[in-house]
């Protein structure tokens, strides 16, 4: 469509992942693998939590806002991925790339708020065992909580307003498998130095004084860990944190090289396997990480088989 000189966009079309013709099934059912593996886990531990009294803490209050948030965030684009798979011209609607565009950003941003929210709570249960029940109050937990759904809210629109502003020409092709706002702001037409100041403040704002905080919580944890005499009682804190400390560092360290530091040198297809480890992996890694360690889950897991006379319990 035409206005005056200027073309205007009504739909952008998602080149995908650079993936062969011959393995295009193979990689189809790979990633629905992955989708159904992360809806069916974050969904079971959701589920655990709010029906089994025993999770009802504040560690697996903010778990289970964190599977809901993982949950949601795969949605957001694996199955416009998948289904683009199956078509003859994998296009996205100008208003749907701009709601995809608003989603990605609620749930990555809400990601990474609650990232810092349990890392607070691990620095508090251990660095402050006696006083942990008066400090991390249930009016505590539910603050932080929708505090951290509020502030996405406002950054996410923020930069979905910001995109709305840019003009798209001829050109509508993105390189990449949803609407992500690099491949955007790369494709506008329009002068985007607004747009790239705006992420790099917040990304401050919102990825590096997380990230920076969830460190600091992690060095005073290991500074109360190495006062430990107990060789069972480090192999137990290490054994709780470790899971965290792995999700952090494959969440933030893609983002942060993706996003605040990106290379002259990254490809399009680097880009897009960066961009699939924080959108698809790490949300399907969660379930595991968080379950198959822990003890609380697996015994909250076994309780529900058993209420529901699943052979497995007898």
């Amino acid at each position: 469509m035409t206005e005056g000189n200027q073309t205007v966009i009504s739909e952008f079309l998602l080149l995908g992942l650079p993936i062969p013709q011959q393995h295009q099934h193979l990689f189809y059912a790979l990633f629905l693998a992955m989708y159904l593996t992360t809806v069916l886990g974050n969904l079971i531990i959701f589920i655990l939590i709010l029906l089994d009294s025993h999770l009802h803490k504040p560690m697996y209050f903010f778990l289970s806002n964190l599977s809901f948030s993982d949950l949601c965030f795969s949605s957001v684009t694996m199955p416009k991925l998948l289904q683009n798979m199956k078509r003859q011209i994998p296009s996205i609607p100008y208003a749907g790339c701009l709601a995809q565009l608003y989603f990605y950003l609620y749930f990555a941003d809400l990601e990474s708020f609650l990232l810092v929210v349990m890392a607070y709570d691990r620095y508090v249960a251990i660095c402050f065992p006696l006083h942990y029940t008066s400090i991390m109050s249930p009016k505590l937990c539910v603050s932080l909580v929708v505090l951290s759904w509020v502030l996405t809210t406002f950054h996410a629109m923020l930069h979905t307003l910001l995109v709305t502003r840019l003009s798209f020409c001829k050109d509508n092709v993105i390189p990449h498998f949803f609407c992500d706002i690099s491949p955007l702001l790369k494709l506008s037409c329009s002068n985007t130095h607004v747009n790239e100041l705006v992420i790099f403040i917040m990304g401050g704002l919102v990825i590096v004084i997380p990230f920076l905080l969830i460190v600091v919580s992690y060095a005073q944890i290991v500074s109360s860990i190495l006062k430990v005499s107990s060789v069972q009682g480090i192999h137990k804190v290490f054994s709780t944190c470790g899971s965290h400390l792995a999700v952090v560092s494959l969440f933030y360290g893609t983002i942060i090289g993706l996003y605040l530091c990106p290379s002259a040198n990254n490809s399009t297809v680097k880009e897009t396997v960066m961009a699939m480890m924080y959108t698809v992996v790490t949300p399907m890694l969660n379930p595991f990480i968080y379950s198959l360690r822990n003890r609380d889950i697996k015994g909250a897991l076994a309780r529900l088989l058993c209420k529901k006379k699943i052979p497995i319990c007898l």
